[in-house]
């Protein structure tokens, strides 16, 4: 397999977070993704992207603290996403 560069990467990731197939969970990943992903280090890029192997049931669950966060993804990027907000807070 040919190595994707980090452009390609974020692309892919970027498309992967707006399509999950639930309308809920296109619209906070895909915000995130569009606010944040270009940010991301390799290694933070890694673990976002486990983040969406997910299931989208768990993930929602455990970022309006319905369940535990599992351990492997207790990290700065499940808390930047579980902190994020669609709407930006006025001032």
């Amino acid at each position: 397999m040919m190595h994707e560069s980090v452009t390609v990467r974020r692309k892919r990731l970027l498309y992967q977070s707006r399509y999950r197939g639930r309308l809920e969970s296109d619209l906070l990943f895909g915000a995130f993704a569009a606010r944040h992903l270009a940010s991301l280090s390799t290694a933070q890029l890694d673990r976002y992207e486990a983040l969406l192997a997910e299931s989208d049931h768990d993930l929602l669950a455990w970022i309006w603290g319905q369940q535990p966060v599992p351990e492997r993804h207790d990290h700065d990027v499940f808390r930047l996403l579980r902190d994020f907000r669609l709407v930006e807070p006025r001032d």
